[in-house]
């Protein structure tokens, strides 16, 4: 009996082997520059004329080294792109801002994003676009966006769409992927091959304090095109406010000491009564203010350690009053000693 399972066992070790070679091939073939990105491809589907159609492309550097993006275009006017940085220290993350212009231009359309790299080497990465607009729906704004909303409050925006065709068109509902945004669609004309909407969309008071960035899908009855998506953006703030919430201390030689500040800015004047890391390592010096203020700058020092590899730190701020801390990250690279 073992003897007879033996081929299929070994078949299955080959299949196995050659599927992971051609795993490790594939990455092996991307650039340098390319193995950074989270995608090779942008596809908006299909969206409605006037919409704000926006993606975002994450870019890690996964390098020794620190990064620069020289140039960032697109190969066509319907679209264009922009860095959120453009040096990018290691293991720091950012992204590449992908927007269509749906006002000027209508149905297919296809074009590249490239993003040019000359630190630390050459390097040109190309990302295809696709998107196709639609003409017989319109929203007016182009997208939801909340702004900057107060923790623990209720916001409400609305959008109005238009669409043009049958008279019997219909909004069936509206989808969404968190519970922190919710919408309803409110008819307001039909009739002369004309229906209009109010999409009114809510953001609930127990959004925690982020960057919301969410994608509504209204689905109609239309037997083509049933799906079309709305950007819901906002930007929920806490009382108080660490900036920035990750620092990236790049590559640093062990030994070596880095300064750098931490900006933390509150609705009204506060006291910090303590900051605390994660580790015990002593790594971390802070000088912390002895009143309160509505806004601090921490200046604070850090002696990289002489074992090389990632370094990662969290630190949690104690504010007199507040039963809640807030955190903020350190993160960076130690290099070997002769690096």
């Amino acid at each position: 009996m073992l003897n007879a399972r033996l081929p299929q066992v070994c078949l299955a070790l080959i299949v196995g082997a050659c599927c992971a070679a051609s795993a490790s091939a594939q990455q092996q073939q991307l650039s340098w520059a390319e193995q950074m990105f989270d995608q090779r491809n942008i596809d908006f589907g299909v969206v409605a004329r006037g919409s704000d159609a926006v993606a975002r492309v994450k870019i890690t550097n996964k390098w020794n080294r620190t990064i620069h993006i020289s140039d960032v275009k697109t190969t066509c006017g319907c679209s264009a792109g922009k860095p959120s940085k453009t040096s990018l220290e290691s293991l720091e993350e950012g992204f590449i801002e992908v927007t269509m212009d749906t006002k000027k231009f209508t149905r297919r359309k296809d074009s590249n994003v490239i993003i040019t790299f000359d630190t630390p080497w050459a390097a040109e990465v190309r990302i295809p676009i696709t998107a196709y607009i639609r003409t017989d729906v319109v929203f007016d704004p182009g997208s939801v966006n909340f702004g900057a909303v107060e923790y623990g409050k209720e916001a409400t925006r609305t959008v109005k769409l238009q669409y043009a065709g049958r008279n019997d068109w219909q909004i069936k509902e509206i989808k969404s992927r968190t519970e922190s945004v919710v919408a309803k669609a409110v008819e307001t004309v039909r009739g002369n091959g004309r229906v209009d909407y109010d999409i009114v969309v809510t953001l609930a008071p127990n959004t925690p304090p982020s960057t919301v960035r969410e994608q509504l899908t209204i689905v109609t009855d239309d037997q083509t095109s049933p799906h079309v998506p709305l950007l819901v953006e906002a930007n929920v703030e806490a009382d108080v406010v660490v900036t920035p919430a990750i620092v990236s201390l790049g590559v640093m030689k062990p030994g070596e000491a880095k300064q750098f500040n931490i900006v933390i800015k509150g609705r009204q004047p506060f006291q910090i009564d303590k900051i605390e890391c994660d580790s015990d390592s002593g790594l971390f010096k802070v000088r912390l203010p002895q009143n309160a203020a509505q806004v601090h700058v921490l200046p604070m020092t850090i002696t990289a350690p002489d074992k090389p590899g990632n370094l990662s730190e969290e630190f949690t701020v104690t504010v007199n009053g507040r039963p809640a801390p807030v955190t903020f990250k350190a993160i960076g690279k130690i290099s070997e000693p002769n690096g």
